[in-house]
């Protein structure tokens, strides 16, 4: 397993994440007065982020941003914002601040949009969570786009990936978080997770650092892992 990463294959993969980012976010307000998470899109996500609008949380104290989004309309049904909204930020008194991906759709160079919500970030996130894709990308960092090279910016715009250009948090801010939450379920994860785990550092997500790090999965995605 890769240094520092912490893995639990756990019976109810949502409530366990739950649990887990409720209680990072507890532990970020009472030691800072306020907690910083960025979520990643997904259908198990979107499960956690509903049971998250029924936790004990102080959301006053919190703000959420995202970790990717794509270059897309509101209502294209493919928005990670909408399905944010829905599960979570509409069902509490968070401020959540969306990727102004519109404004690319408006005529902003896409450049100048990922460049504005750099400006919105914090110096340092308590939480980032993130998927893992089939083919190894996480959050929309996909194999052979050049936005894995860059080191001197937060959040890029990719090429096209599935049909969209999409805005992205880069590996700089990522591997600044005072904590990684990996999300991985289901028997198709199987194989990528597995590399995940041994340090694969030829997958996307396999940059990503683990010096603090906590795969939540399920026994499916689990299955192709050595004993």
């Amino acid at each position: 397993m890769a240094p520092g990463l912490i893995l639990n294959v756990a019976d109810d993969v949502v409530e366990a994440a739950t649990t887990h980012i409720t209680t990072t976010i507890n532990a970020a307000i009472a030691e800072r007065d306020t907690a910083s998470i960025a979520l990643s899109g997904g259908s198990t996500p979107w499960l956690v982020f509903a049971q998250l609008a029924k936790a004990d949380i102080d959301w006053g104290r919190v703000q959420i941003y995202q970790v990717d989004e794509r270059v897309a309309t509101i209502d294209s049904g493919i928005r990670n914002w909408a399905r944010l909204q829905g599960t979570l930020l509409d069902l509490v008194d968070v401020r959540g601040v969306p990727m102004p991906v519109d404004s690319i759709l408006d005529g902003r160079p896409p450049e100048k949009a990922a460049a504005a919500y750099e400006t919105e970030l914090p110096d340092r996130f308590d939480l980032i969570h993130l998927g893992l894709g089939d083919d190894g990308h996480t959050a929309s960092l996909v194999p052979g786009d050049p936005v894995l090279e860059i080191e001197d910016r937060s959040v890029a715009i990719t090429q096209l990936y599935n049909g969209q250009r999409r805005m992205t948090l880069t590996y700089p801010v990522l591997n600044s978080a005072r904590e990684i939450l990996w999300l991985a379920a289901g028997e198709n994860k199987a194989s990528m997770l597995a590399r995940l785990v041994s340090g694969d550092q030829s997958i996307p997500g396999g940059r990503v650092s683990t010096r603090a790090a906590t795969i939540v999965t399920d026994a499916a995605a689990a299955s192709g892992l050595n004993d």
